[in-house]
């Protein structure tokens, strides 16, 4: 039976307004049919034994007893999205720790797991599903619907054959991660806070663990749609559906759903793009149905401007590599668009008509993609106004010059402000954070490029500070992460949550905020240790 200790009722909590919805209007689980919290008779197993889940869209779920939780880090404006303050947990560090790794139970909380397949690497792995992530319940704020969910927990009906743990480096990675994309301007998932725990957790090496508490406004992918599908249960897709207009994008039809679907992930990798961010793992099942990112795992900033760059060496091939982001993510909505196609006409093969209404939809990414990646661009490089051939003569022969030298893309961007006040400097500072520059070719080049090509296009006076505005100072670089992780690990934990403040309060600073000089680095030369550094899928 269900061992979990008593409600936390405590201030950090008793202000959330649960208005659970996915549960409520969407088939679940048969196999328990009463979350442990309203029936603690019912064997804890239950909630915990892998097995496949046909006919619902979740499963009742028990976050584990963590033990010795600690409580690190919290995100103020994570919490102020759901009506908390930061300040309430570190009033009772011990209670919060205890309460957002899932040892106790959040007063009004039942919490599921979401049952989703998808296809990884271009292969289709069949059923998935939140093995390790339970959702706590939807929070209701301000008109904004929050889910917020657990990460690390321990396992589910979906976690297969992994245990249902977090580590530290992953989850330092993923809590850091979206509130840094947040603050760029990026489509995210949010972080709520980051709780270390004395778990003792076997991947490569023993590692010790850790629980994120993470929020989007829904957490249902593509795959939540191909499960259903790849198993003709076509009403159960259509419900889904049905839901998710209903919830997120009321009055809208099938097609116009998979349109907007399709416009907001353009639009997401766009982003992605223009700050040089490589998600890493791009499976249909990493795939928000909102345009969000999230599954924070092998994700990596870029250092020497690659666009063949793979941040994740469990994908040798390359196929989630930089440069093929926008191309993946258009395969991945083609995977959403079968099972709305069979939706939209109730019918196993969809007719003519609606393959040609789907293809047509399909086709608007490549050109959405561009315009706001361009758009995006032209802000970066402080253009004085939209011209047709932006992308072509000013921003991609830029580009071009930074793999040519394999210079430093974020440093790259950011110089592009002080090109009006000396060329000269702008192109000797570019040349020694290259890797692989002819020196004196390469700086004659970039000379010609400023001085003809892109001064003639630049804006007013005041475009300095304005660039400065939408090309950071500060990222979150795998080498940078692995500092703070170090730290961590070696008995400052303190210094993620003054990270947390640096990657969001201070990402388009020039210099570090007072009491982090120490971190006066993470803009500086990439260390010859961290350069394109790579990560796994393990975590």
């Amino acid at each position: 039976m269900s061992t979990q200790s008593h409600a936390y009722s405590s201030a950090a909590c008793t202000r959330l307004q649960w208005a659970d919805t996915f549960t409520r209007e969407l088939p679940g689980d048969t196999e328990v049919k009463e979350s442990p919290f309203v029936n603690s008779k019912v064997d804890e197993s239950k909630f915990r034994a892998s097995r496949e889940v046909r006919g619902a869209l979740w499963s009742w779920a028990l976050p584990e007893q963590q033990p010795n939780p600690q409580l690190i880090s919290v995100s103020q404006e994570g919490a102020s999205l759901v009506g908390l303050d930061a300040a309430d947990f570190w009033k009772e560090p011990q209670a919060a720790a205890a309460a957002w790794s899932g040892s106790a139970a959040i007063e009004g909380s039942q919490p599921w797991a979401h049952n989703y397949g998808g296809h990884q690497f271009g292969v289709w792995a069949g059923q998935l599903g939140d093995g390790r992530a339970a959702s706590l319940g939807e929070v209701l704020r301000n008109g904004q619907r929050w889910e917020i969910q657990l990460k690390g927990a321990g396992r589910t009906p979906y976690a297969r054959f992994a245990d249902g743990y977090a580590v530290r480096r992953s989850s330092i990675r993923e809590y850091l991660a979206a509130e840094h994309l947040n603050a760029l301007g990026v489509p995210t998932s949010r972080s709520l806070s980051l709780v270390f725990t004395d778990r003792t957790i076997l991947r490569e090496t023993p590692e010790k663990g850790a629980v994120v508490a993470r929020m989007a406004p829904s957490w249902v992918r593509f795959g939540s749609f191909e499960l259903p599908a790849s198993r003709h249960d076509h009403d159960l897709t259509r419900k889904l559906a049905d839901y998710v207009i209903s919830r997120h994008f009321p009055g809208l039809s099938y097609a116009e759903l998979l349109s907007r679907v399709v416009e907001s992930t353009a639009h997401m990798v766009a982003h992605w793009q223009a700050l040089g961010f490589c998600h890493g793992v791009m499976n249909t099942d990493n795939m928000s149905i909102l345009g969000l990112t999230i599954d924070y795992g092998p994700f990596a900033f870029l250092d020497a401007y690659d666009a063949g760059f793979i941040c994740n060496h469990s994908d040798p091939a390359g196929r989630y590599a930089f440069s093929e982001q926008p191309r993946v993510a258009l395969w991945n909505l083609m995977r959403l668009a079968g099972p709305l196609a069979r939706v939209m006409d109730g019918q196993p093969d969809p007719a003519p008509e609606t393959v040609s209404t789907i293809t047509a939809i399909l086709n608007e990414f490549g050109s959405q993609f561009r315009n706001e990646y361009t758009r995006i661009m032209r802000l970066k490089f402080g253009l004085a106004s939209a011209r047709d051939d932006d992308l072509e003569v000013i921003i991609q022969p830029y580009l071009d010059l930074l793999q040519e030298a394999k210079t430093d893309y974020t440093f790259a961007m950011r110089t592009l402000s002080r090109v009006p006040g000396s060329v000269d400097a702008a192109v000797d500072s570019l040349a020694e954070r290259s890797l692989a520059c002819n020196a004196e070719a390469w700086k004659d080049k970039l000379r010609t490029y400023f001085t003809s090509v892109y001064i003639p296009r630049l804006g007013p006076s005041d475009a300095a500070t304005q660039m400065n505005k939408v090309n950071p100072n500060f990222v979150l670089r795998n080498w940078v992460a692995q500092d703070i992780i170090d730290r961590a690990e070696n008995g400052d934990a303190e210094w993620v949550d003054k990270a947390l403040k640096l990657f969001t309060v201070h990402a388009f600073d020039d210099h570090a905020p007072s009491g982090m000089e120490g971190a006066e680095k993470y803009a500086g030369p990439v260390p010859e240790w961290g350069e394109g550094l790579q990560c796994s899928c393990s975590s």
